[in-house]
């Protein structure tokens, strides 16, 4: 589930939550380390995304699909969005804002999808297939797991490491 408000259980926990007292492997100080680096590298691959939207907006305009309308205004809002986003993840005071940062890159990551779907198409029609399927497949099939670290970063979700609750 992709909420992160509080969950409707009787338990009152958040999403994403542990049992107290029942520590599993997502509260351990190796996966509390491994959480803070990664959410580190996200915040700068945005930063640099975003800031690459801003500077020269021409290559990113290039691939957003023709149904996508003011596609200049949809690239700078965009590239907004990464900057705004990334500080809103590492900031360590208010975990809804966090959360919320997490949610937002999430919904980015699968937005942006048909334009990286477009770029592959694009590429591939030039003769020279342009940077070819060994950029472009592996760069699609990341993008579910940018979804998925970006809820995990913002403390969204545990999975797949919250053992399984018994109700």
């Amino acid at each position: 589930m992709l909420v992160c408000a509080k969950s409707g259980g009787s338990n009152g926990m958040t999403a994403g939550e542990s049992h107290p007292g029942k520590a599993g492997l997502a509260d351990s100080p190796r996966a509390l380390l491994a959480r803070a680096l990664l959410r580190w590298l996200l915040a700068l691959f945005y930063l640099t995304a975003g800031t690459f939207h801003l500077i020269d907006a021409r290559p990113f305009v290039s691939i957003t699909p023709h149904w996508v309308p003011l596609p200049d205004a949809v690239v700078l809002l965009t590239g907004l969005a990464e900057l705004a986003a990334a500080p809103a993840l590492l900031q360590p005071w208010s975990k809804p804002l966090r959360r919320a940062a997490g949610v937002g890159l999430a919904l980015y990551a699968v937005c942006v999808y048909p334009a990286n779907v477009n770029h592959m198409l694009i590429d591939l029609a030039k003769p020279s297939q342009g940077l070819g399927l060994a950029y472009h497949v592996p760069r699609l099939l990341a993008q579910p797991l940018l979804v998925w670290l970006a809820l995990w970063a913002g403390e969204c979700t545990n999975w797949p490491w919250r053992k399984a609750q018994s109700r």
